[in-house]
């Protein structure tokens, strides 16, 4: 946290001191005084729209007696105060942290190679990427599912959850039946051949299709020329049944390593903007970007173009890398914030962390900017209805 004070217990100096508070939107820790002999207390942890008011009715209340000590931080907007509450969750109540900011994991839809004969699922919490692909994350299991399902129509991949042991008097499954799978399971297929057709899928999940619908596209204008009308327009079918398959994958679900991204937001900070960074789907924190006026020189970086200062703010980023399970929280943050209908600020996605697209991140930079340069209602005044300040503790 930013800023640290003991709460003071005498009338007059509480006074004072919520009158010094900001009423801005912030993340706080309210710790309670600790007990003679007793454990370590654990501090309540809240975030809300307006520090003072919030503040100012918790020590009027339950923590009236209570209260030791306050930590505070200003956040410019959700996905900041989202993050704040991860951090401050993951320092203060380690393994419980989830049930304090309430962290549910977002579905992917995971290829791995562990089985001889591989197959598609949808997971919450996908493993290790050097072991398949996985793609994501999306806005709901249904959506994954969509999908998942499309993309499989494309290919001959199995279907079934079983772990196969394959004979020739198996059964099989319908999706055998209508040559929609290469049925493995009633040795239609050694692992070698299944696999060719798992690497093909891997490829696809890899590309966002490309890899197909290049092959597609490359077919139907050989049939063009050669003349063969009726092979063409089956060709064409094929390669608008890609593009309808690719086209089922959520804004945000991208192969993970692949998932790299800058979110432009609010800043608390006056005349700035806040910048967050997502590289190969791990967090890399936040900077930000400020527009205060500074003589004019050449040396000076608030007077370098903003595309400049953007170029530099990303070269001069260090890269972080992190435990499994903390990514996993990140990209669930990043995704609730996105896809919610009170996302503040813009999220620009791209493929290659080496070739970001500065021209769509100076011109949000300039939207967000101008967004919040506008005259906004006074902190006290009545909220209108439905904006209720958020907490968790």
């Amino acid at each position: 946290m930013e800023v640290e004070f003991p709460v003071p217990h005498d009338p007059e100096a509480l006074d004072a001191l919520l009158a010094a508070l900001p009423n801005a939107p912030a993340v706080f820790l309210l710790w309670p005084k600790p007990q003679p002999g007793g454990t370590a207390p654990k501090p309540g942890l809240f975030r809300t729209n307006v520090l003072r008011r919030r503040v100012s009715r918790l020590l009027s209340g339950a923590f009236r007696d209570s209260a030791g000590r306050l930590e505070y931080r200003l956040t410019g907007s959700r996905l900041e105060a989202q993050f704040a509450l991860l951090a401050a969750a993951r320092r203060h109540f380690g393994s419980a942290r989830r049930e304090y900011i309430r962290i549910r994991f977002p579905h992917y839809v995971r290829l791995a190679f562990t089985n001889p004969f591989p197959r598609t699922r949808l997971v919450r919490k996908p493993g290790r990427s050097d072991s398949g692909v996985t793609v994501g994350p999306f806005r709901s299991r249904s959506t994954a599912a969509a999908f998942e399902a499309a993309c499989l129509d494309l290919f001959q991949l199995r279907r079934c959850a079983e772990n196969l042991m394959p004979r020739p008097d198996h059964p099989g499954c319908i999706y055998g039946d209508m040559n929609r799978c290469l049925r493995p399971c009633q040795q239609a297929v050694g692992p070698e051949e299944y696999g060719a057709e798992a690497d093909r899928v891997a490829l696809f999940l890899r590309t966002s299709g490309q890899s197909l619908l290049d092959t597609a596209l490359a077919a139907r204008e050989r049939l063009s020329e050669n003349l063969d009308f009726e092979g063409a327009a089956f060709a064409h079918q094929r390669v608008v049944r890609i593009e309808a398959a690719a086209a089922q994958r959520d804004e945000m679900a991208r192969p993970l390593d692949r998932l790299n991204a800058v979110a432009v937001l609010p800043s608390a900070a006056r005349a700035s903007v806040t910048l967050g960074w997502l590289r190969s789907g791990t967090w890399q924190g936040f900077t930000n970007l400020d527009f205060d006026a500074a003589p004019a020189d050449t040396d000076n970086p608030r007077t370098a173009s903003l595309d400049m200062r953007l170029r530099e703010t990303a070269a001069a980023l260090p890269r972080h890398s992190v435990e499994p399970v903390e990514r996993l929280e990140q990209l669930a943050v990043l995704a609730r914030w996105f896809y919610s209908s009170w996302r503040d600020g813009e999220l620009l996605l791209f493929d290659d962390w080496d070739k970001p697209p500065y021209r769509k991140i100076v011109n949000a930079v300039s939207r967000v900017a101008r967004a919040a340069a506008k005259p906004t209602s006074p902190p006290d005044a009545p909220r209108a209805s439905g904006t209720a300040e958020s907490t968790t503790g």
